[in-house]
């Protein structure tokens, strides 16, 4: 048997697969495309997350693409966090042109351009989806956390939660906990020395300049309502087809405290909602993180601590978790050492260091009797990359130099007119794109000192003699009477009924109202 068939053999029972499979490319050896090699990805084990990673313009987002369609076409729904803007195009077909013809000529399976369903999500003022959570729905541990907050501040933070928890006051954005803050270390200083001890103004001070940093980041339009509900990642449209959920990160490259803000809420969400899936034969949903690197180089220690975590235990609700990034020691060793599908692009070697990091690189991947890893990475073409992903049994299949198919979609980003267009006709952005800022703490803890002022007023204008003048009700009865207020009912009991998730402080929501 000849070289070329002894590899041949070696890629077939390595990639063969019992189940569903999803197609990447073809094997290469020598630097030639060999036919009937294909290299597929098995359905079954895409939950144990993945990396996809290589130098600038050799083809990552591409593969992102490649992956996002191939999920969608099965039925699988996707989230894409897009920080570049080049990955809308999903919603529109691709071309056809000579080169990516005689591509999928080697790779012996056709090209076929076709649009995916796309939604838009937005953390800002990006046309799309809005998404936003309250910060009753964090619980005090994951507030603290995503602030920055010592172990001292925390325990105020918690007391906060407490008192409004046991005084029935929603706090449902950042003013709420705020004022909330500021009424129980003036206002209500002694009543809470008394229940709950006292609190360090020091802390509180720290408190309140965290807020104010996060709140510089855009943070503010992020807590609030209506909460996005998770289950709405994953949807299929009517030819069942996932939807392609992409969230536009253009504008807060700059600001990590708000994407932390947001990765820690999903993740801790989705955690929190979907139930055990088990062994399924395919994912319920898939995350892709491009520019991950954004994320690990910025990031606070309480998002890379509840990645490591969250990465570990949320495969099991049958959620696989993808990051895209520059270069595999972008991306903390606790979690690298848990990603089973690798797609490694093309690495450069300008410098003594550059080449010490890409042999270190070659170390992650499975020992090959077919190539020199180390030399590979470095002469790896645009639209080619290394793949090792993990069977149905849970092991690596062989390292393959692969010819990656193109995407069916367009490889740029929609106009303005089209993103309008998606918007327009899009149910989810009627839901949430309404903002609600219903009474909550601040507008029932002003309304108390409001009345509490007032009862001062008149028992005192009591005590100089004046009389016939009616009493301002008490701060109970008046909130007794508002029609708002009555109206809270089942919301409030949502609210405080906070159950700790361990170490994540999240709190399952109840069932909202549907969009349609």
């Amino acid at each position: 048997m000849s070289r070329v068939d002894q590899f041949i053999t070696h890629i077939e029972e390595g990639y063969q697969s019992e189940g569903p499979s999803m197609v990447l490319g073809t094997a290469m050896l020598n630097g030639n495309a060999i036919p009937n090699t294909l290299v597929k990805a098995p359905l079954k084990s895409l939950n144990r997350h993945g990396l996809i990673a290589g130098a600038t313009g050799t083809g990552k987002t591409k593969s992102l693409q490649v992956l996002a369609e191939n999920l969608s076409d099965v039925g699988i729904p996707v989230m894409l966090m897009d920080l570049k803007g080049d990955l809308s195009g999903l919603a529109q077909p691709g071309s056809h042109h000579i080169k990516i013809g005689e591509r999928h000529e080697k790779i012996g399976i056709p090209y076929k351009p076709c649009p995916f369903p796309v939604e838009l999500l937005t953390l800002s003022s990006e046309k799309g989806v809005r998404l936003r959570a309250t910060v009753s729905e964090f619980g005090p541990i994951l507030f603290a956390k995503i602030l920055g907050l010592n172990e001292t501040q925390t325990g105020v933070v918690m007391v906060v939660f407490k008192y409004c928890d046991d005084n029935n006051l929603p706090l449902l954005d950042l003013k709420d906990f705020r004022e909330a803050l500021n009424y129980i270390t003036t206002t209500a200083k002694e009543e809470l020395e008394g229940t709950y001890g006292r609190l360090s103004s020091a802390s509180v001070g720290a408190i309140l300049r965290k807020i104010v940093e996060l709140e510089q980041q855009g943070a503010g339009s992020f807590f609030g309502e209506p909460s996005f509900e998770v289950e709405d990642l994953i949807r299929k449209d009517k030819n069942e087809k996932g939807i392609i959920s992409i969230l536009r990160l253009t504008d807060i490259q700059d600001r990590p405290k708000l994407f932390s803000t947001f990765m820690l809420c999903l993740l801790a969400e989705i955690y929190a909602k979907f139930p055990e899936q088990g062994d399924a034969d395919k994912p319920k949903l898939i995350l892709f993180i491009d520019e991950a690197h954004l994320i690990f180089d910025q990031a606070s220690d309480a998002l890379l601590s509840q990645l490591e975590s969250i990465i570990k235990l949320i495969r099991s609700k049958g959620v696989g978790i993808y990051f895209v990034t520059q270069n595999p020691t972008d991306i903390p060793d606790a979690i690298l050492s848990q990603l089973g599908m690798k797609i490694q692009h093309a690495l450069r070697a300008f410098t003594a260091k550059d080449r010490k990091a890409i042999k270190l690189t070659a170390q992650n991947y499975p020992i090959t009797d077919w190539y020199q890893t180390d030399e590979v990475l470095t002469n790896l073409g645009i639209g080619e990359a290394l793949i090792t992903v993990l069977d149905e049994k849970g092991r690596p299949t062989p390292l393959a130099h692969t010819l990656l198919r193109a995407p069916r979609s367009r490889m740029d980003v929609l106009t303005s007119k089209e993103i309008n267009q998606l918007v327009a006709k899009s149910r989810l952005v009627k839901f949430y794109n309404e903002e609600i800022d219903r009474e909550s703490a601040y507008e029932i803890l002003t309304a108390k000192i409001r009345a509490d002022e007032g009862e001062q007023a008149a028992a005192e204008e009591g005590r100089k003699g004046k009389k016939g003048e009616k009493e301002e009700p008490g701060w109970l009865e008046a909130l007794s009477k508002n029609t708002m207020a009555r109206q809270l009912g089942n919301t409030i009991v949502r609210e405080v009924t906070r159950g700790l998730l361990g170490a994540l402080g999240m709190r399952s929501r109840s069932t909202r109202r549907r969009y349609w």
